[in-house]
């Protein structure tokens, strides 16, 4: 019998990219989606918001007893400045992206433990370094960092492996619906604070559809996903992308002044 595996928010992008990556290496893949016709084809559909506890439920009742590898990959991309999005957004950010793959994790830890599974989250380098106007994404993939680290030194004793993937610039169509989320949401505020940030804005823009114009396909994430799940010692973390290096090597070598020096320095270049 195949192993099982489940990975959530496959309905697009990395998702679907590692759902389909994983069924070719062997696994019984079921594919968390919020509609059945959105999984990949041939593969078991299982509709999942990770934000209910009633699919949630069913997921762990769907499981049973073993679960060879847990991907945690649901996740929603907020973007605007501090002071443009409102608290209830930051919320959905969090809830979504962090409390929805705990409670998924928890529901499935009793089966990741009997099968001495795996556990990948879907992090991010956003992880890592904190972008202007990415903040509430960022916030979402620190916290997951903390969370992988928890339960990574939590589960070691009992055979369950627990990595992090941290991609760079992916061209996934998150990209462009946090852009036309962050747009709609400026759109609302009183216009002195989009104009606060105008330069800002249009450099991140600028910069974001870049990522999904761009970015590494995600097929490259999906193949670090199935080293993850299957190498006997797996890294920890997972780096993917040549601009995710680069920012991790600056943010760890030079000091927060000289950091931030070389990000504004890169959104205002094209103003000269």
């Amino acid at each position: 019998m195949a192993p099982l595996a489940l990975v959530t928010g496959a309905s697009t992008g990395i998702g679907r990219a590692c759902a389909t990556h994983l069924a070719a290496r062997g696994f019984h893949v079921l594919a968390g989606v919020r509609d059945e016709a959105d999984a990949p084809p041939g593969l078991e559909p299982l509709v999942l918001d990770v934000t209910s506890e009633a699919d949630v439920e069913a997921a762990r009742e769907r499981v049973g007893a073993e679960l060879a590898a847990l991907v945690n990959n649901a996740g929603v991309a907020i973007m605007g400045p501090v002071e443009g999005v409102p608290v209830d957004d930051w919320r959905r950010q969090l809830e979504v992206n962090v409390i929805g793959q705990v409670a998924v994790t928890r529901a499935l830890l009793p089966a990741l433990i009997r099968a001495r599974g795996r556990i990948v989250n879907m992090t991010s380098i956003g992880g890592r370094v904190a972008m202007p106007l990415f903040g509430p994404y960022s916030a979402s993939k620190f916290a997951m960092e903390a969370v992988t680290d928890a339960l990574r030194r939590e589960l070691r004793a009992h055979g369950v492996k627990v990595v992090a993937i941290e991609p760079g610039a992916i061209a996934t169509p998150i990209w462009d619906k946090g852009l036309e989320d962050a747009q709609r949401r400026l759109d609302g505020l009183p216009p002195d604070v989009p104009r606060r940030y105008e330069r800002l804005i249009e450099a991140v823009r600028g910069a974001a559809a870049a990522m999904g114009r761009d970015g590494l396909p995600p097929e490259q994430v999906a193949d670090a996903v199935g080293r993850a799940v299957t190498a006997r010692w797996p890294r920890t973390r997972y780096v993917i992308g040549r601009d995710a290096r680069v920012q991790a090597a600056l943010a760890r070598l030079l000091p927060d002044s000289a950091f931030d020096a070389l990000v504004r320095r890169a959104l205002t270049s094209g103003d000269r």
